[in-house]
């Protein structure tokens, strides 16, 4: 399981990672919210790398962005193997993501926390990463599904009054294959 959670982990979270930029680059085109180079300046304190005034080197920025996007998405799609599937699954992650970007903003010092940000940015920042966490999630929950059901749904599954929710279950031998 963890090798498929793996790629296919890496192949949502960076799905999703694409799909929140564009989201963010249609949104800062309509509201002429500039770039945030947040992500060069976290990367940046983690690895030593010289830090630049002002506007970061792009490809510094996308290396923190969608590494970040990738590397969680293995996380998600861990979830949907185990068997935590679909939107509720989703929204707690959605809570992962942005719990990391605050963990490692203000651990290095880059970031402020959120109950200083003003209004307006809390909501977009929280948009922006719901969007990341639902599309990876829908595509973390799309290829572990190939897989059968998980773990968690099988136990569902068999326990009263469960929601199983996840069809019939594969037939096994004597040897649970």
């Amino acid at each position: 399981m963890i090798k498929r959670a793996l790629w296919q982990g890496l192949i949502a979270g960076t799905a999703g990672g694409v799909v929140m930029t564009l989201g963010e680059k249609i949104e800062q085109a309509l509201t002429k919210r500039p770039d945030s180079h947040v992500p060069a300046r976290v990367l940046q304190r983690l690895t030593s790398l010289p830090e630049h005034p002002g506007k970061q080197p792009v490809l510094v920025n996308w290396a923190m962005h969608f590494g970040q996007a990738a590397v969680l998405g293995v996380l998600r799609s861990v979830m949907a193997h185990a068997g935590l599937r679909g939107p509720v699954a989703s929204a707690k992650f959605t809570v992962v993501r942005l719990t990391n970007d605050q963990i490692l903003e203000n651990a290095t010092g880059v970031g402020a926390p959120p109950p200083t940000w003003p209004h307006k940015e809390l909501i977009v920042d929280a948009l922006h990463k719901a969007v990341y966490a639902f599309v990876t999630g829908a595509i973390a929950d799309a290829l572990a599904a190939r897989g059968g059901p998980g773990p968690g749904q099988r136990q569902a599954a068999v326990r009263p009054g469960r929601h199983a929710d996840v069809g019939p279950l594969p037939r096994r031998d004597a040897h649970g294959r």
